[in-house]
Order: C-alpha cells, then sequence, then structure tokens
C-alpha cells in the first residue's frame, strides 16, 4: 500500500467511476442538483419497484454512509485513566492500535477503498422470496477525508450512483440524486464507516462511556461487548411528525486475545406514518465483521470486512405480516494517510443549496429505504 503523507488533494471527475471501478479526477461539490423532494414518495414508492435502479437506491441509501448512534467525545478526553471496565477495554484497545501516539499530533485523515453491494432478498411472512433475481452484486468505491474535530467528507459512487455525504462539525447533510441536497436532523455524530476499525482514535472516544455488557465468542474470537444508546433527547430531536426514531442501540465487540474491535452491531426502530395511513415500523439490524488489520504510519487499521444488514418491516398495513429485506457489502480499503497537506476547512463547507434549505422544513433521512435511517441511525 502506498504512503500518501507527501500527495496533494485530487480533484475527482464529472465520470467518476473508469472500467475497473477506480476514482478519475472529480470536484467534490455537485455544481446543480435536483430541489429536494418530499422524502415520503421516496420512501413508500421504492420497494414496490422492481428495477435495478431502485434497488441501489435502497442499498447505497442503507449501507452508504450510516452514523453512529452517539457523538464523539471531546479530544481532550485521556484515554489513559481507568474508571470503569469498558475504559479498560478501550485501553487495551488503543495500546494494541498504538493510537495513543496520534493523540494531539493528528489533525485529518484520508482514506480511499473499494465497495461490493447486493441485496440479497425479500421474504414475506410466509418465508416466500416476494421479489426475485435481485442478487446483482454492485461494484464501486469511496473516498473519504476527516479533519479534527467533527469534520469529515465521503463520496461513494456504485453502479454509477453517486451518494455525498458531509460534516463541517455543526450540521451533517447528504446528497443523493433522488432527494438531492439535505441537512440531518440531530447533533453532528460521526460517520459509521470511520468507526469500522479506520479511525482508532473515534473508535476509543466514541467506546469510552459505553456500557460494559459482558463476555461473548464472535466466530473464533471471544470478545468483551461494550454497547452505546442514543438517549431520549437524541431520538427526540431526530424525530418529526412523520418518523419518530423509537431507538438505536450500538455493540462493539472487542478481541480478549488481541485488543482490536473485530465486531460491530446496531439496531434501530423506526415509526413513521404518513398522513391518511396505518403506522408503519422499520427495524434495522446491521452487523460488520472487521478484520486484516494493518499497520499504518504506525497504527493498526483494518483494511477489510462485510456488513450484513436485515430490515424488518411491520404494521396493521401490512396484512400478510412482516416483510425481510436482506442486504450486504464488503469492503476494502486501498489507501489511508494522516496528516495529508491541502486538505483545509473549505473542504467540509456544505453544498449552496443546502444552505438556502436546511432551516426550512426538508426530506428528512431517517427511513431506512430512503437512506433517512442509515445516515440519522
Amino acid at each position: 500500500m502506498s504512503s500518501s503523507r507527501g500527495m496533494r488533494l485530487a480533484t475527482l471527475s464529472e465520470e467518476p467511476i473508469d472500467e475497473d471501478g477506480e476514482y478519475k479526477h472529480q470536484s467534490i461539490w455537485y455544481t446543480s442538483s435536483k430541489k429536494a423532494q418530499t422524502w415520503l414518495k421516496t420512501y413508500f414508492s421504492l420497494p414496490n419497484k422492481h428495477k435495478p435502479t431502485n434497488y441501489l437506491n435502497i442499498l447505497l441509501s442503507v449501507l452508504g454512509c450510516p452514523l453512529f448512534p452517539v457523538s464523539q467525545l471531546s479530544p481532550q478526553s485521556s484515554f489513559s485513566q481507568v474508571s470503569s471496565s469498558s475504559q479498560y477495554i478501550i485501553q487495551h484497545f488503543t495500546a494494541a492500535t498504538g493510537c495513543r501516539k496520534l493523540e494531539g499530533t493528528v489533525r485529518n485523515m484520508y482514506v480511499t477503498g473499494k465497495v461490493t453491494m447486493a441485496m440479497v432478498d425479500e421474504l414475506s411472512s410466509n418465508g416466500s422470496t416476494t421479489i426475485s433475481n435481485i442478487r446483482v452484486s454492485q461494484k464501486g468505491c469511496f473516498v473519504m477525508w476527516q479533519m479534527v474535530p467533527n469534520k469529515w467528507l465521503i463520496e461513494l459512487v456504485v453502479g454509477g450512483h453517486k451518494v455525498v455525504a458531509g460534516s463541517d462539525g455543526n450540521v451533517a447533510w447528504r446528497h443523493t440524486p433522488w432527494l438531492g441536497s439535505h441537512a440531518a436532523k440531530g447533533g453532528v455524530r460521526p460517520l459509521r464507516r470511520a468507526l469500522q476499525g479506520l479511525d482508532p482514535m473515534a473508535v476509543a472516544s466514541v467506546f469510552s462511556e459505553a456500557q460494559y455488557m459482558g463476555e461473548k465468542r464472535i466466530g473464533e474470537d471471544d470478545c468483551f461487548v461494550l454497547k452505546l444508546s442514543a438517549d431520549d433527547a437524541d431520538l427526540a430531536d431526530r424525530s418529526d411528525s412523520t418518523a419518530e426514531m423509537i431507538k438505536h442501540v450500538m455493540f462493539g465487540y472487542f478481541s480478549q486475545k488481541n485488543g482490536l474491535l473485530v465486531h460491530l452491531e446496531d439496531s434501530y426502530l423506526t415509526r413513521v406514518q404518513a398522513p391518511g395511513s396505518f403506522p408503519m415500523y422499520w427495524e434495522t439490524y446491521m452487523a460488520t465483521k472487521i478484520e486484516d488489520y494493518r499497520i499504518i504510519e504506525g497504527v493498526m487499521v483494518a483494511h477489510s470486512g462485510q456488513s450484513d444488514v436485515i430490515i424488518t418491516r411491520f404494521g396493521d398495513n401490512l396484512r400478510a405480516g412482516p416483510v425481510i429485506t436482506r442486504m450486504e457489502e464488503k469492503w476494502t480499503i486501498n489507501d489511508l494517510a494522516f496528516n495529508v497537506p491541502g486538505l483545509s476547512m473549505d473542504c467540509f463547507i456544505p453544498p449552496e443549496e443546502l444552505h438556502k434549505d436546511y432551516t426550512e422544513e426538508n426530506p428528512d433521512w431517517r427511513s431506512t429505504l430512503n437512506g433517512s435511517s442509515s445516515l440519522s441511525s
């Protein structure tokens, strides 16, 4: 893997993917954007259409750039103090990854990688497959930048569709071809993808205040289990008159053998009710296997993994019973570097159309099938 310490940030092209699935050069900002559509229309129409493009929209919405359930702690938090079981586990994690040496010295981070996404199946309550021939893998790639504190930007392109999401430290936002640009409700939270072993400092920060849940075996690893939950105030901030976030919990599994984070699980439950309709409930469970840790600039960073998602829809309007949708993503890291020259605060400014619209009533992104839950979750 090549080092990027001396590189200057390259721009990306209008056609971001070449024949090999690699990024070409292109501006990170869109020059134009469709006016944001109402998210309820997208939410209820996507599952009923059988075109591959719609499945790709769903995959990108759920797997593309979900957020962590809780905010990151202040950088001044010290990982050297041990006052609880969770902090003891995190102390071992920071020692195993070597990330303590980054504290106070890392200003930014740059990552590129590849992804393969697939809609696995959709099952009705009687176990039959309601949609056939949908397991078609879609390949793509992503580039991600982070800057301390709480600033991040990710571009992900899969199957010719591009999603861009970011945070300037005050507001998180996202742009999709089908919803345009819109802001997330609630406080700024880390990008889940960054905590899948890519940013050990962020992992240590968010899990240092977690609840210790005991031990559990995951695959070949005996693990310590730490739990994080969004509190009532956070859930209320991420809810509105049409979508209520009922719960969002995250479990981190840290290997007892080597101290590394090897597995993440999170689940969230959303109640959605469009005007004039019965309420529906969407329960989304995402499990991520994290592996292939390698040393980059003296720090252990995960370089591959797999996420499996199960979405369960239930409610009075689904008379046949719950509908279960399964999807998956495999990812690998191509390049990662800390303190990349040329990355400035200006890179994280939200799109101009967001400045015009985000104080008004905007499409939310809480629904699991239009990307709402994935990013606010």
